[in-house]
């Protein structure tokens, strides 16, 4: 863990033990600035934690009534990595609960904002075989969010005849196959359901605006695999 992570996860702590602090009183603890203070303080807010101050010469601040949360101090791609990971854990050994079981743990116990985050991609990601792969989080982590919110997402693509395009898909899936991750989605210039690599995606963007529902045609993304891959694969 890094030293900010590390020190807001010791500011969280002291937080946690309940009534107020002074902004003084938090930097002598931690051996930083006031100004450290506050930042690391806008930093648990960005995550979700209901830190409450109180304003003024004597600014204090306090964790507010039924937020002693368990200090995990996650980013949205920490959440997508573990997610991700505990899905192909699943799909490995489905007859041990354990990763499932520990899925819904880290899932309680997130703020809401990366409890978003963790059910958006529980539900974008679909493991048809479980094998160790790489993937960029950050970009997972965008299409799993205009997954759940049926938006759409733009990259760049380079195909396997190294052929440069910008594509806009209304995205479906991520898939685990064959120890590359891919995704399913309707390319909207192309007017069909295509695939890409993960590994080929680059500057994955969200695309501002509200779009009709994209219903996938097949009944399960393997089938669709199975029965259509080669007019649609890219």
């Amino acid at each position: 863990m890094d030293a900010p992570s590390h020190r807001t996860l010791h500011l969280l702590s002291l937080l946690q033990t309940g009534g107020e602090w002074s902004v003084p009183d938090l930097a002598a603890r931690l051996t930083v600035s006031p100004r450290t203070v506050r930042r690391d303080v806008q930093r648990l807010r960005d995550l979700g934690y209901d830190v409450h101050s109180r304003p003024g010469p004597g600014a204090v601040y306090r964790l507010r009534p039924g937020t002693r949360i368990p200090p995990l101090l996650l980013d949205a791609d920490d959440v997508t990595a573990i997610i991700t990971g505990l899905l192909v854990l699943e799909a490995w050994s489905p007859e041990d609960p354990a990763a499932a079981v520990a899925r819904g743990k880290i899932e309680q116990v997130l703020p809401p904002g990366l409890r978003r985050r963790a059910a958006a991609t529980a539900l974008s990601t679909q493991i048809l075989r479980a094998e160790p792969a790489p993937a960029a989080w950050a970009a997972v982590g965008t299409l799993a969010d205009a997954v759940a919110q049926g938006a759409r997402i733009a990259f760049s693509y380079t195909d396997q005849h190294d052929h440069a395009s910008e594509r806009v898909i209304a995205p479906h899936r991520h898939v685990l196959r064959g120890g590359r991750w891919y995704v399913v989605g309707f390319d909207i210039d192309r007017d069909d359901w295509r695939l890409f690599r993960l590994d080929r995606i680059r500057e994955v963007r969200t695309v501002p605006g509200v779009f009709a529902e994209r219903e996938f045609p097949f009944a399960s993304v393997e089938e669709w695999l199975t029965s259509d891959f080669g007019r649609s694969g890219s």
